[in-house]
């Protein structure tokens, strides 16, 4: 009989992101320092088929898989005493002024182990597209960090271990 080593929780606090160009040209998108990431999923369509005379359920079949586009917020990010570094603006602002090819950018989600600081899980995604950018929520009552986000519609999302 095996026994199954040990295992701990994935803790999600330490990560880092790098956007690398797609298609091998050289250039990285920002500097990976996000402090929220979401959308590391993948839903799959079932289509039901009734068949005749069975009415004790239906058919199932594998359909397409949609990828969720992924979301990463960071604070909004200055020189001291410079203006806001623009990256991912420019990214949008490019596509839809017109520059063509169409720059998109490969992503690579990696979480750290908390302790040691190695690689324990990794997301790749392909081909991402900016699907919005939003800027921060100004409010002088508040002292919150003007925090940005931008969400990626890509074409395909993988886990390696």
């Amino acid at each position: 009989m095996s026994v199954d080593p040990p295992r701990t929780l994935l803790s999600t606090f330490n990560f880092r992101v790098a956007l690398n160009r797609s298609g091998g040209a050289a250039g990285q998108l920002g500097d990976g320092g996000f402090q929220e990431c979401t959308g590391l999923g993948i839903d799959m369509d079932v289509h039901e088929i009734t068949e005749g005379g069975r009415n004790d359920g239906t058919v199932r079949l594998a359909g397409r898989g949609k990828y969720a586009s992924i979301v990463l917020k960071r604070g909004m990010l200055h020189p001291t005493g410079g203006t806001a570094v623009n990256e991912i603006w420019a990214w949008l602002q490019g596509i839809l002024s017109g520059q063509r090819p169409v720059v998109r950018y490969d992503g690579v989600i990696e979480v750290l182990n908390a302790s040691s600081g190695a690689v324990t899980a990794t997301w790749v995604f392909d081909r991402g597209l900016p699907a919005k950018v939003s800027g921060p929520t100004l409010n002088a009552k508040s002292g919150e960090i003007a925090i940005e986000e931008l969400t990626i519609a890509h074409e395909g999302l993988r886990l390696r271990i």
